[in-house]
């Protein structure tokens, strides 16, 4: 995806709801600011690296709020498989 346009967004958010899609946007940049890394390869601004999260479908309403606790639950179990296997050596 060589460019991103609020219209490939707007694909994923539906209704063609400009109002939401920031709504979105500003609460994945809120996570973002709290650490939260990018679900998306990239090197540009948080925004455009928030749309680009937004028109993957990796971001959407239903599942905003879970990706937070989700990383942090994939992150601790990475971490428990890690601690069993440094035990069985």
């Amino acid at each position: 995806m060589a460019r991103i346009t609020v219209e490939d967004c707007l694909e994923k958010v539906g209704d063609d709801n400009r109002f939401a899609l920031i709504h979105l946007a500003v609460e994945r940049i809120r996570q973002h600011r709290k650490g939260e890394p990018f679900l998306v390869a990239g090197k540009n601004k948080e925004i455009v690296m928030t749309l680009r999260e937004i028109a993957a479908g990796k971001v959407t309403f239903d599942n905003i709020m879970d990706l937070p606790r989700q990383r942090k639950a994939d992150q601790k179990a990475t971490e428990t498989a890690a601690e069993e296997s440094g035990a069985e050596d």
